[in-house]
């Protein structure tokens, strides 16, 4: 097992180098904003109830955040197979056509579980019967915990991040779901080792990327009130770097200060949020691709 881990784990380390892919970090960029942004008219349809438009709104948000996160995983993918990286217009024009593989697979595997949930739902029922409840829920109890405990173990490490590269790298959801369940028979600890180093670098780079804009923030914000005269509010000031806009900043009761030159902080620092959000993405979704293929090659 050794031999086969090390090179792997080697692969998946070298998953950092997602943040130097320009055409990715644009394409999820993009995605995240454009998604952001639907979401606000969602949220104000829905202050205005119409409830209706709010739905439709929510729905193309859903659509475009999963189709950017396509797009920007076919393009990872071309750089952990060292081939040309697509260019974003090539790679969502391919995410339309292909998407839909990802969406199948992960429904299918969700059915599996929802069915045995509800086997499990049937048997605890079962269990307010007078002479058997007791005993049965004896048995069903240990046995629920180790099941479903098991199918979120799965779909955390094996499922829901490798759904997606399987696609990227050309699989139909035929394809994709005969190599879950290969890998669930006969692999599963060597990909939750993987998997668990990707969360790990994730971790890491949230971390990392946290301490900059917080940091960054705070001394922005001193230089500008203390050193350059700027009349806001810190709190104002901060309020986009942690993905407050204007009505979500009008919603904590405080008034919106500056005129224009709030808006533009606002905005500012929700440019800020959003390259946050998006570096660590990256790297999961790099890193997936990276355990992706150790593990086909594996094969």
């Amino acid at each position: 097992m050794t031999p086969i881990l090390l090179p792997a784990l080697s692969r998946v380390l070298a998953s950092v180098d997602a943040l130097r892919n320009l055409r990715a970090l644009y394409a999820l960029l993009a995605g995240f904003c454009f998604a952001g942004l639907l979401l606000a008219m969602a949220q104000s349809a829905l202050v205005r109830e119409q409830g209706l438009l709010s739905a439709l709104w929510m729905g193309l948000a859903l659509a475009v955040a999963f189709f950017g996160v396509n797009a920007t995983g076919l393009m990872l993918m071309d750089q952990a197979r060292g081939l040309p990286v697509r260019d974003p217009q090539d790679a969502l024009s391919d995410a339309l056509r292909s998407a839909h593989r990802v969406l199948l697979a992960l429904l299918a595997c969700l059915a599996l579980a929802a069915l045995a949930a509800a086997a499990l739902a049937g048997m605890l029922w079962a269990t307010r019967a007078p002479l058997i409840g007791a005993p049965l829920l004896a048995v069903v109890l240990p046995l629920g915990v180790l099941v479903l405990g098991g199918i979120a173990f799965v779909l955390a490490v094996l499922v829901g991040p490798l759904a997606g590269p399987a696609v990227w790298a050309g699989q139909r959801s035929s394809g994709v779901l005969a190599f879950l369940r290969g890998r669930l028979r006969h692999g599963l600890p060597e990909t939750a080792l993987l998997m668990a180093t990707v969360y790990l670098l994730t971790a890491l780079a949230t971390a990392g990327v946290s301490f900059v804009v917080v940091s960054g923030s705070r001394l922005v914000a001193g230089l500008a009130i203390l050193g350059a005269g700027v009349e806001l509010p810190a709190a104002q000031l901060l309020a986009g770097v942690m993905g407050l806009g204007p009505r979500g900043f009008g919603a904590t009761g405080m008034p919106l200060h500056g005129g224009s030159l709030g808006l533009a902080a606002l905005i500012g620092g929700g440019v800020v949020f959003a390259i946050a959000l998006v570096l660590p993405t990256l790297v999961w979704l790099r890193g997936c691709c990276a355990v992706y293929l150790a593990l086909t090659e594996e094969e």
